[in-house]
Parts: structure tokens; sequence; C-alpha cells
């Protein structure tokens, strides 16, 4: 027989081992750091330049990041902080290198969401931050799984569920009970109006007075924020249960859109939602702030009849939302929700393997152009990235044969030109006013 205490054990025995992968992952200090970048890769695939022509900038003008050279080698090795600012300040025939941004619209947000685990639904979260990254966009990633996975692979592995979408929602509560309970005006009969209460319990945790600053993590990409997931925040289904009983009028599944509204519309230019998956309280609230879904599956059976599922139940989750909350409060997302954009994405795919070609078919001729034209492909490249809590991006090119660090690079870097394309259509059709 097994009982908790059993159980304790074997996690003791699991973080010894989970320390030791982490030390190997990271940093000796157990801090995640960012690799330098090559001459090569910023000038032939982050600034898409001839080299010679990259040259010739840096030669030009002594005052740019000129980088580093390592002991061994000639070329020169440049941080993400040197790459923006030479994004900033170096023009390619009269054109800017910054990326493209719609006039005074806020950031846009894209949920990568579906009800299979083993999606990729992490790793494509993960992909697409740090290309954006790379491309010159300020991302906020917001992991709403307990997993944690993106949380841990973007170095975060000491995060308590105070400052989790748990701790959002909580603060949510007590914020929108407050705001209910004192009402412009009064009864027309002059009687007072009731009063919603919250236990002590809840107002003593001190949520409702944080900054939503104090929610959002420094990651080791200077230009990726994270508001960070945790194991202990699983319990969050169960609590906001509870939360909605004691206040059957909160509108829980607004909680984090009302977060995101709070920041300025220009602190951020993407926020990418990682999806637990399941459809539950956390999933509403990413599904309810999103501008576009981005629906990830593997090329299985089981993972289409998982994404047929996924959105037939969603469709009826956002339905029931539309008829039961009439009355939600006007912010940068209203009701009924509607998304500028809606994506599907095949991950794992092999080329060579005729089942997943079938799938392939069978998704583009069920979602049209609606399927990603590019899937993400399986390589020996890519397993490894997920194995070591990195992105390809993250991967020192030098570590395997460069042909197979290109191709599995290329694989994600056509997935992103591709989700940015329709992120910038998409980002166009935001109101102004949101």
């Amino acid at each position: 027989m097994y009982t908790h205490e059993d159980l304790a054990r074997l996690q003791s025995q699991s973080l010894k081992m989970q320390g030791w992968i982490r030390r190997q992952t990271f940093s000796p200090a157990n801090e995640k750091t960012l690799r330098r970048f090559s001459s090569w890769e910023v000038a032939e695939l982050i600034f898409q330049i001839n080299q010679s022509t990259f040259r010739g900038k840096l030669a030009a003008d002594p005052n740019l990041p000129l980088g580093e050279v390592e002991e061994d080698g000639r070329q020169r090795w440049f941080s993400l902080d040197e790459i923006n600012e030479l994004r900033r300040r170096v023009r390619i025939n009269k054109k800017s290198l910054m990326p493209p941004r719609p006039a005074g619209k806020r950031a846009f947000r894209a949920a990568v969401a579906n009800f299979k685990g083993g999606a990729g639904k992490s790793t494509v979260a993960l992909h697409l931050a740090h290309a954006a990254a790379l491309d010159g966009y300020r991302v906020l990633v917001v992991d709403f799984d307990p997993q944690a996975t993106l949380s841990h692979s973007m170095g975060l592995t000491d995060v308590g569920e105070d400052h989790t979408v748990w701790g959002i929602m909580a603060r949510d509560l007590e914020r929108e009970t407050d705001r209910m309970n004192t009402p412009t005006a009064g009864a027309e009969s002059g009687t007072a109006l009731p009063q919603r209460k919250l236990p002590a319990s809840i107002r003593d945790m001190g949520l409702g007075s944080l900054r939503p600053a104090d929610f959002i993590k420094p990651t080791a990409w200077s230009t990726i924020d994270i508001v960070p997931s945790c194991a202990n925040a699983a319990f969050v289904e169960f609590a906001s249960a509870q939360y909605r009983h004691l206040n059957p009028e909160w509108t829980f599944f607004g909680a984090v859109s009302r977060f995101l509204d709070s920041l300025a519309d220009d602190a951020y230019d993407l926020i990418l939602f990682d999806c637990p998956p399941a459809i539950g309280y956390q999933s509403m609230n990413a599904v309810f702030a999103a501008d576009m879904l981005y629906i990830p599956s593997g090329p299985g059976y089981w993972e289409y009849d998982s994404t047929t599922s996924f959105i037939g139940q969603l469709a009826e989750a956002l339905e029931d939302l539309s008829h039961g909350f009439e009355n939600f409060p006007t912010g940068k997302i209203s009701l009924p929700k509607a998304f500028a954009d809606i994506r599907f994405l095949m991950t794992r795919y092999e080329p060579s393997n005729e089942l997943h070609q079938a799938m392939l078919n069978a998704f583009r001729q069920v979602f049209g152009d609606r399927m990603a034209e590019h899937p993400i492909e399986l390589t020996r490249a890519v397993e490894q990235s997920g194995r070591f809590l990195s992105s390809i991006y993250e991967i020192d090119y030098r570590e395997m044969t460069r042909g197979t660090w290109r191709r599995a690079r290329a694989t994600f870097d056509q997935a992103y030109e591709e989700f940015r394309a329709h992120v910038l259509q998409a980002w166009d059709k935001l109101e102004d006013k949101a």
C-alpha cells in the first residue's frame, strides 16, 4: 500500500535528479543565460542581409556595437541587446531593420492551445517567442499550464503560486468584488444594495494590492518577460470554483484579460499564451484574452480526433459565456468573444512518412486555408532542443553539424514567418480603441 508519504519520498528523489538535469542544462549558477550570436547568424539569419554588407556597416561606424571576438576564431559574436541596438541604428538601402508594428495598436495576443498533451504547445510557444525576440519584437509570455514546461524552458524554476495566473485570478476576484460593492449610484428605492463578501482567508493573502509588474518576471532574453507557472498552481481549478461560489457575478474568464488591459499598450508587441491540455478556468482565461488561436496538433489520428473535440467543446463553452454574462464590463475584449484569426499547425511532422502525409492532407481538406502551410518537422536537433529545455535558437550551431542545425532552424523559421504574416494581418483588424 502506498500513501502520501510514499509519494513525497518519490518526489524528493525526483527533485535530486531534477537538480542534476538543470545543472547540465543551465549555467553552473543554476541560472539560464542566453548565448551570443555569430556575425554570420546576425547578418544572414536575423537581419537577412549579406555578410559583406553587414561588415561594411560595422566598419563605416565605429560607434556601433562590435561584439566580441573569441580567442580561437575571427568571427564576432553579439549579444541580443547589441543586436537590437544594431537593429535600431543601422539602415539598409535607407530602410529600417525594425520589425513592422501597426501604429496605435496594443500588443497582439495569441493563444497556443489544444486538448492533447504532447501536441507541442509549449515547444511552439517557446520557439515563436524566441523567433519574435530575434525579429526585434518585445514579447510577454503567459504560462497557463501547471506543468510549467514553458517557465522551466525560460529558466524560471523557483516560482510561488501567488505570482502565477492563479494569483492574477485571486487578485481579480478581490478587485472586482470591491468594484461591484461601490456602485456609482444607489438603488432607486434608496435601500442599500447587497454587499458581496469575501472571507478573510482570501483578503489576507494580500494579492489584491499587488501591481501587474509583481506577476511579470524577466528571462534570459532581455526582450522577453513571463508570467510563470508552477506545479502548485494546479489547484487553480478547485480554487476558482470556490471563488465563483463566493461571488457568482464575478466574470472569472476575464481576469487575465483585465490584467493585460492594465498594461501600457506599448509595453509589449506580442503576448503569447501557453495553455494547459484541458478546457478549464485557466484555459478559458487564455482563450478569452486572445486575439488569435494557434492550434498545434501532431500527425496522428488520435491527435486529429482530440483537435476536433477541442474546437467543439470550446465553441460550446464560448457560447455559454455569451449567454450567461450579458453585462460583462467592456474592456479591450468584449462579449460575444470573437477572434481576429484562428490557425492550425501540424507538429512532429516527418515528410517521408506516408501516414503523416495523409494526415496533413486530411487537416488541409477540413481546415482549408486555416491550416498552416509549413508544418514543424521532426528532426534530431528539434528533439534535442526539447530534451535540454531550449529552443533551436538557443543552441549553438557548433554543438552539431551546421546542416543539422540549419534544417531544424529552417522549420521553425518558416513556421514563424507564416505566424508573423497572420499576426500582422489580424493586428490591423483590432479596433483602434483596443
